[in-house]
């Protein structure tokens, strides 16, 4: 599996080392968008750091995507902190400024979630945001993912500045999911 067709204009594919100029470019022409909520934005200052990340998740195993939209490459999305034991994990995503508020996101973290309960045999996905990113939070919210709780301080952005962080959890065994 290299490619999720989310739509007929959203595909996920599993990112590669040679996405990573283009990831790079946006990071580096995004800085103050992407950096409002990402910590890794401040610690991203060459295309090597941005190889470097790519390597290390191919390496862990875990499963990173390019958010493509009509072809364009619009961001990333995939599993973190993937537990197989307890069979859970985590969707992180992160969207360029120019793709915002299209459906991306939503639709792809629909297929992830799919992908993890029936491919994965997983039972548990979290999604984790700041509390005051409010786009970030709907995405969950929209999905029916149930709210557990807030982590106080549970993020360090750039400035030295702590944010916490809302958790939103689906279980195949206990939710209702109907994707």
């Amino acid at each position: 599996m290299t490619t999720i067709n989310v739509s007929e204009t959203i595909m996920l594919k599993l990112v590669e080392v040679n996405d990573a100029e283009q990831i790079f470019k946006t990071i580096d022409a995004q800085r103050q968008y992407l950096g409002t909520w990402l910590p890794f934005v401040e610690l991203t200052k060459k295309p090597e750091d941005t190889i470097q990340f790519i390597r290390s998740v191919n390496r862990d195993q875990e499963l990173v995507f390019v958010m493509l939209f009509q072809g364009e490459f619009a961001g990333l999305i995939g599993f973190k902190n993937t537990d197989l034991l307890n069979r859970k994990t985590e969707i992180g995503y992160w969207l360029s400024e120019p793709f915002q508020h299209k459906g991306i996101v939503t639709l792809s973290v629909k297929s992830l979630v799919k992908y993890a309960f029936d491919k994965l045999r997983l039972n548990r996905v979290e999604i984790n945001c700041a509390s005051e990113n409010v786009s970030s939070k709907r995405i969950p919210q929209k999905l029916g993912f149930q709210f557990e709780g807030i982590e106080r301080d549970g993020v360090l952005l750039s400035g030295n500045k702590f944010v916490d962080i809302e958790r939103y959890s689906l279980c195949k065994r206990r939710d209702k999911v109907h994707f």
